[in-house]
């Protein structure tokens, strides 16, 4: 966890990038992340340099060579300057000229280096407007451990959870207590083969590495699980340059050397090299607005004929999985009830060719002050030979934050999230037990705890609770609807008296499936 300290440096800086006339989140982060990747290369560099000094051998591998840079200035500067360790001591004005002039172009330059995020490197700005701000965020950035995975982490996540507070870029980024309950859900394992095709800030393939470090510390005892882990088991696509330099730089902060970041349009271009090869897909992909059919993958077009990009993104979610593999994604409420003839046919083709395992209801506030859509998460197994026997159905009411645009937290941190507890030392955790009070805040335990049991306990529980089962036969005697509240029974005593909140809750909750009713229903005419 990071300090206060830490956390006051942080926004400190991020005030002088807006005092300093950089305004967009965005923009801050990738500035930051520019410098991070120029301190992470003289790391690299003076780490060869010892090893090379203790075993009396040459330097394997050299970034920044003897002699002098003929990029930027006349005369040019030796590369030994444009270390960090070199012009972090210099004067700001004359660090200011080093970084633009020599080193932003000494990095441009390093596309074809031998590191997943030199590949994204072609397109950087410095954008810094002065000196003075230059010097404050590189004395920040050299007061962090970056030794320390956890710390720069956490440091990492929490810049980027300012992108989703700044509003119209939050689409970026999924609340991280969500990408946790996904990958729970989910279950990561050694061999597993993770893709987000969707991938934006990589939150969900960070969220699967922190879950396989927590959960499998085999994997790095074993030297071919370990450079899968590095090499082989995270893939994300983008088809924006800022987020694939964002989303590399979080995954090598998060200590993943060389994940597959790299450029994709996943609806436009053609998934041959992809197809049937990842064993799990997180994803929470864009889902607003409509394709050309002349613009769209032709394979994808072949499994459903549509212009809709949530449709067209299931799609390919089933495209992109091998037999055997599991997916859990983020879907707009439409898709579950949607009565096109597209919708209807993705939602038979889960239940019927393949086996859909659970949909849990998210709160319409989840992913506020941004976007008050209402969503659900979607699990499914890809087998090409059906599978479907029950649906587990949860109704996740509560996740630990106020549904408003505010979001504030209604527990303290370490009663948050799937896994509640708190850090006894730096390494030991101690797991904590929610109140029957609390977990009406924090239903993600409760939620996590049930899918668990979804083939045993889960398959008694009433339509009345908070999670229930729907047998095969009802969903297709159902048209395939795959709406909570399709299922679900409420009772209520004559004499009960409702609180106002809870009734207002419904009728939005009804007003929101309405609406989406009515948006299908306007695309269709």
């Amino acid at each position: 966890m990071l300090t206060g300290e830490l956390r006051s440096k942080i926004d400190a800086v991020w005030n002088a990038f807006w005092s300093g006339g950089i305004a967009n989140p965005l923009e801050v982060i990738e500035q930051i992340t520019y410098l991070l990747f120029i301190r992470g290369l003289d790391d690299q560099q003076i780490l060869a340099e010892n090893k090379a000094t203790r075993l009396r051998q040459p330097i394997e591998r050299v970034i920044f060579p003897e002699g002098h840079d003929d990029i930027g200035k006349a005369g040019g500067l030796p590369y030994e300057e444009m270390r960090w360790s070199r012009f972090r001591n210099k004067a700001p004005a004359q660090m200011f000229e080093i970084v633009a002039d020599h080193v932003f172009p000494f990095i441009r330059s390093m596309t074809d280096a031998d590191t997943a995020h030199a590949a994204h490197m072609k397109g950087a700005r410095f954008t810094i407007p002065t000196p003075g701000l230059l010097a404050k965020v590189v004395d920040l950035l050299a007061d962090i451990p970056m030794e320390d995975r956890d710390t720069k982490g956490d440091l990492y996540e929490y810049m980027l959870s300012k992108i989703a507070s700044a509003g119209q870029n939050g689409q970026f980024r999924t609340p991280r207590h969500i990408i946790e309950l996904m990958v729970e859900m989910t279950a990561p394992g050694p061999k597993d083969v993770i893709c987000d095709p969707a991938s934006g800030t990589c939150g969900f393939l960070v969220g699967a590495g922190e879950y396989l470090r927590e959960n499998h510390p085999e994997i790095f005892r074993d030297e071919a699980l370990r450079q899968h882990f590095h090499e082989g088991m995270f893939h994300g696509f983008d088809f924006d340059g800022t987020m694939l330099r964002i989303g590399s730089m979080n995954m090598l902060l998060h200590g993943v050397e060389k994940p597959d970041i790299r450029y994709k349009d996943s609806l436009a271009e053609e998934h041959g090299g992809d197809s049937d090869r990842y064993s799990l897909v997180l994803a929470n992909p864009p889902f607003a607005g409509s394709l050309d059919y002349e613009t769209t993958a032709k394979d994808l077009q072949k499994i459903v004929k549509t212009k809709k990009t949530e449709l067209l993104f299931l799609a390919l979610f089933l495209k992109l999985l091998k037999p055997g593999g599991r997916a859990a994604v983020i879907v707009p409420d439409g898709v579950l009830f949607g009565s096109s003839t597209a919708h209807k046919a993705i939602r038979k083709m889960l239940v019927e060719d393949h086996r859909l395992d659970g949909i849990v209801k998210l709160p319409s506030g989840v992913f506020r002050p941004y976007a008050g859509v209402s969503t659900a998460i979607l699990l499914f197994t890809k087998t090409d030979s059906g599978g479907t026997d029950f649906v587990w159905f949860y109704d996740l009411r509560a996740d630990c934050f106020s549904l408003d645009d505010k979001r504030t937290p209604l527990l303290p941190a370490e009663k948050q999230g799937v896994n509640p507890g708190y850090e006894d030392g730096r390494k030991t955790f101690v797991s904590l037990t929610l109140s029957e009070e609390e977990q009406a805040k924090n239903n993600l335990p409760d939620a996590a705890a049930r899918w668990a049991e979804r083939t045993g306990a889960e398959r008694e529980r009433a339509r009345t609770e908070q999670s229930f089962c729907v047998p095969k036969a009802e969903i297709a005697a159902a048209d395939y609807d795959l709406s909570l509240n399709r299922y679900k029974e409420v009772v209520h005593a004559a004499s009960e008296h409702r609180p106002p909140k809870e009734i207002i809750a419904e009728l939005k909750a009804l007003e929101a499936e309405i609406s989406a009713g009515l948006d299908e229903l306007e695309a269709m005419l």
